[in-house]
């Protein structure tokens, strides 16, 4: 009777704290309460087949339901073994892992419990796989300095420097020069030949010295010498009225 009074809910204590016999206590309980099977029973078949592996985030809250409603059909009769357990687990995996279900067959797991842990095990290193990848996002990384490299090649002093330029073959050298010992800055190579090419063609644009016309150099003018002549007494008088 001690036994019994301890296991039942508070509410039950004090309704049957009359009864003193413990087979007849039993007996209310037990007609009180079994019907619930008939109740239990149908719910617990209905989520049984409504079950499904794709429909939960984790493997942890799929495991969880499954015992849950497994444990339901247990008190209700129903025998529910390994095989059901795996079979219900391998058929409910979403249509976007085929080749993952049937590498997990392929494994001949003879136990539910061997499933469950290689799936929680790969879902615990998935989960820390995606926490790596979102706390750094690719190429966010941050690159070297210039200085830093630059220092690496040409900077130091005494032996160290000598060393470090020295080495520098002559393909490379061309790329690593000039080098500022005041900025400690790269100069790009091409800059200087840009800096040419446009210079080049300002005097493309420029007038001839000799002549005064547009599209050519000095020393490509074919004008006709008393063209030049009139141009260049043109200039002479301009130069007397300034």
């Amino acid at each position: 009777l001690i036994f019994l009074r301890h296991h039942i809910d508070d509410g039950l204590k004090y309704e049957y704290l009359t009864v003193e016999n413990p087979l007849e206590l039993w007996q209310n309980l037990n007609d009180r309460f079994e019907h619930l099977k008939a109740v239990v029973l149908p719910k617990a078949l209905n989520d049984w087949s409504q079950l499904r592996f794709q429909d939960f985030k984790t493997v942890s809250e799929y495991n969880s339901t499954l015992f849950k409603i497994v444990s339901q059909l247990k008190m209700c009769g129903e025998v529910i073994t390994d095989d059901m357990l795996l079979v219900k687990t391998y058929r409910t995996f979403h249509a976007s892992n085929v080749l993952l279900q049937q590498q997990y067959r392929l494994h001949g797991f003879k136990k539910y419990c061997e499933l469950i842990g290689s799936l929680l095990i790969a879902d615990q290193n998935n989960e820390l796989l995606l926490q790596n990848h979102d706390s750094r996002l690719t190429g966010s990384a941050h690159l070297p300095e210039v200085n830093a490299i630059s220092s690496h090649f040409g900077g130091g002093r005494g032996r160290g420097r000598e060393r470090g330029r020295g080495c520098v073959n002559g393909r490379n050298q061309n790329f690593l020069e000039p080098y500022n010992n005041n900025s400690m800055k790269w100069q790009n190579p091409d800059s200087k030949q840009r800096q040419n090419n446009a210079g080049q063609a300002q005097s493309k644009k420029g007038n001839c010295n000799r002549c005064g016309m547009e599209g050519h150099w000095y020393r490509a003018c074919r004008t006709a010498k008393h063209w030049v002549d009139l141009y260049q007494a043109s200039l002479k008088e301009k130069g007397k009225q300034v």
